[in-house]
């Protein structure tokens, strides 16, 4: 990926939904200028989420998300729709197109009832006006939320698009307010990033959270020195002075504590991306959890990314054998990625989630959300392997308001 380019887990998440033949797929085709979805006459052409990452004026960096009918019958159109129903984990605006020679239907209602329960901001795009004389009447309350649109003719839908913008503007602004590492530097500073290059290392380019801590130390005015963990020690007696900071792939945290003067701040990109995406203090507690794990206890190990898997994988491979030996406990490991997770976390005792940067924080919150709503703790991989090492407590002191009385170590 381009260093100029705007991950997809960064851009704002817009999800169109509707009932089957209401033009749901029409209506984004026609927002979008291109043919990202079929379009048929027959109902549920749709059959999966369709994405499409794109710049889209007046809109800028967003995700497309066109869903299948949320009417969707039978036992494959009830998977169908359950589909539709699991983008709400991460869209960050919900467009529901309505059938205008129809009006709003009950399957349209119970579906804005959910996004005002999930506090998704949403719009409702009555579609199909050049077929009516009359508009429906909606609900006085939904007025406002109403553009009056034709995917035929392009009637409404500059407004339509206008009106998503101002929305998406707003969530802009509160993305703008968050940062990864930019926050915890002065222009000058010196930043050392350590980058393990093995035969899991992509060929040619620095992985998405390495780029990404790169980019925002460079916007802090603060100097970036990227080096690997085999020539870190000489990087770090190179240096007239010591590094404001050393941020290291979890991989080699071990190896590079050892290395790291301790009056010199350390941390992972991992850590980085829990307080940036998630609940860096929640998944902190959920490290304890590591010293109440007993025989025959399972763990999920969860991914955000779907990565072609080789020998020496740390999710499936050096994860689970660090915690086979810190705990000394007979575990079995589930494990899942991209964007499986499951809906049942009972029998589970932990997860372990990856940093989620592949991940949007929709996607991240609703997932250290869901642990806690069912009593299932959780971390992160670049916690978990500090916990296992013996440093999180060093780990954390670039974020001193955490609360790390509870940190064994």
């Amino acid at each position: 990926m381009s260093m100029n380019e705007r991950p997809a887990a960064e851009r704002v998440h817009i999800g169109f939904f509707g009932m089957r033949n209401a033009g749901k797929s029409s209506v984004v085709n026609a927002v979008t200028g291109q043919s990202l979805s079929l379009v048929s006459e027959v109902k549920g052409t749709t059959t999966d989420p369709v994405k499409k990452v794109m710049e889209l004026l007046p809109l800028g960096p967003i995700v497309i998300i066109d869903t299948p009918g949320i009417d969707d019958e039978g036992q494959l159109g009830h998977m169908r729709v359950e589909r539709a129903k699991e983008t709400l984990r991460y869209i960050d605006i919900a467009v529901l197109v309505v059938d205008g020679t129809v009006g709003l239907r009950a399957a349209d209602s119970e579906l804005i009832e959910v996004f005002e329960e999930k506090r998704i901001p949403y719009l409702l795009a009555c579609n199909k006006q050049d077929l009516i004389d009359t508009r429906h009447s909606l609900e006085a309350k939904l007025e406002r939320q109403v553009i009056h649109v034709s995917a035929h003719t392009g009637e409404g839908i500059q407004q339509l698009k206008e009106r998503i913008g101002s929305i998406v503007r707003d969530s802009e602004k509160g993305r703008q307010e968050k940062r990864l590492v930019a926050d915890l530097l002065e222009p000058g500073d010196m930043i050392v990033l350590v980058v393990p290059i093995d035969k899991a290392a992509p060929k040619g380019r620095l992985i998405l959270p390495q780029q990404q801590t790169i980019r925002d130390i460079l916007e802090a005015g603060a100097m970036a020195i990227v080096t690997r963990d085999t020539e870190l020690s000489e990087t770090l007696d190179k240096l007239k002075e010591p590094p404001k900071l050393v941020i290291t792939d979890s991989q080699v945290f071990e190896k590079v504590s050892k290395v790291v003067p301790e009056n010199v701040l350390l941390t992972s990109f991992s850590i980085l991306f829990a307080r940036y995406k998630g609940d860096l203090e929640g998944l902190v507690t959920g490290a304890v959890q590591l010293e109440r794990l007993e025989d025959g206890d399972r763990v999920l190990i969860s991914e955000g990314c779907t990565h072609h898997r080789q020998c020496g994988d740390i999710g499936t491979e050096k994860l689970p054998a660090w915690v086979r030996q810190y705990t000394g406990k007979e575990l079995e490991f589930s494990f899942t990625s991209g964007m499986e997770f499951p809906e049942d976390l009972s029998p589970y005792s932990l997860v372990i989630h990856c940093g989620g940067c592949m991940l949007n924080e929709k996607e991240m919150e609703y997932r250290v959300r869901y642990g806690k709503e069912k009593g299932v703790p959780m971390t992160n991989y670049g916690i978990a392997i500090a916990q296992i090492h013996g440093i999180l407590k060093r780990s954390l002191k670039p974020f001193p308001w955490i609360e790390t009385e509870n940190v064994q170590r």
